[in-house]
């Protein structure tokens, strides 16, 4: 099962190499399509998805948990498509989510702001200056938004296994590069160790949905951690409810062989 993220800057030129790389290895591509038609069996709105796609909270408590519980919807479809393997995933902040999945290549397409505003201008037949303006509020979201979600700063080269910049060459070695890598017998040894990160990691985003999502947990700042489909709680809960509420959960989500209960009640 082999998997690669993309994630690229608006104007960089990244979709037709996304595209080329999908179709040139038979793989199955994960955008936001794919999440759109998705979303209603994941209980995700078109409304919901057009607000938080790749974009930073809100910073207003109660639409945070809202947006929170949204957000971790997408993922779950993308953690799921991922381990079916043979996918390549576009956005979604793929790299950061996988983070843990050493047999993922991790690609990043970038190139120079202005040459970026110029080829979105051409693109889209508009002025120069409101092509700048959302080239750049698109850095901004983008930005913001695996700065919240993962704490990280999206230009960091360290998080990527390979930076093309495509003024510097064409799309058909950009492709032939990413197609080489993914075969890498370095990557090819992880597979199948990392189908077992990816259940975990799927069998850990939907306890945190479910977290999210019940009423009866006020405080869902909690770790949830799974190792071999084993989930550890820890920190912190108010009340005996919501330690129950919490253990109601675990047990409830598919896959699940145990739990350990390390929650500790802080009264206010």
């Amino acid at each position: 099962m082999s998997i690669i993220t993309f994630s690229r800057e608006m104007g960089s030129g990244g979709i037709p190499i996304v595209h080329q790389v999908a179709e040139q290895l038979g793989y199955t591509l994960v955008d936001g399509d794919v999440i759109k038609n998705a979303a209603e069996d994941y209980d995700l709105s078109q409304d919901a998805l057009n607000q938080i796609d790749e974009k930073p909270p809100a910073f207003v408590d109660h639409l945070d948990r809202q947006i929170e519980l949204n957000m971790s919807r997408i993922q779950l479809i993308v953690l799921e498509r991922a381990l079916r393997g043979n996918v390549v995933i576009y956005g979604r902040g793929g790299q950061d989510l996988l983070a843990g999945v050493t047999s993922a290549l991790r690609v990043r397409i970038i190139a120079p702001f202005e040459e970026r505003v110029e080829r979105w201008a051409q693109r889209e037949w508009i002025d120069p200056d409101l092509a700048h303006y959302l080239v750049r509020r698109s850095d901004q979201q983008r930005a913001g938004f695996i700065k919240y979600y993962f704490d990280r700063d999206w230009t960091d080269p360290i998080s990527y296994d390979m930076v093309i910049n495509t003024i510097r060459m064409s799309n058909e070695t950009a492709v032939k590069l990413i197609i080489e890598a993914v075969n890498d017998p370095y990557l090819i040894e992880r597979k199948q160790t990392c189908k077992t990160k990816i259940n975990d990691l799927i069998i850990q985003k939907k306890l945190q949905i479910a977290r999210l999502d019940d009423e009866r947990i006020k405080d869902i700042w909690f770790n949830i951690d799974v190792v071999d489909c084993h989930v550890t709680l820890s920190g912190h809960i108010h009340t005996e409810i919501e330690r129950q509420a919490v253990l109601d959960d675990a047990n409830r989500v598919e896959g699940v062989s145990g739990v350990t209960d390390n929650l500790k009640l802080i009264n206010y």
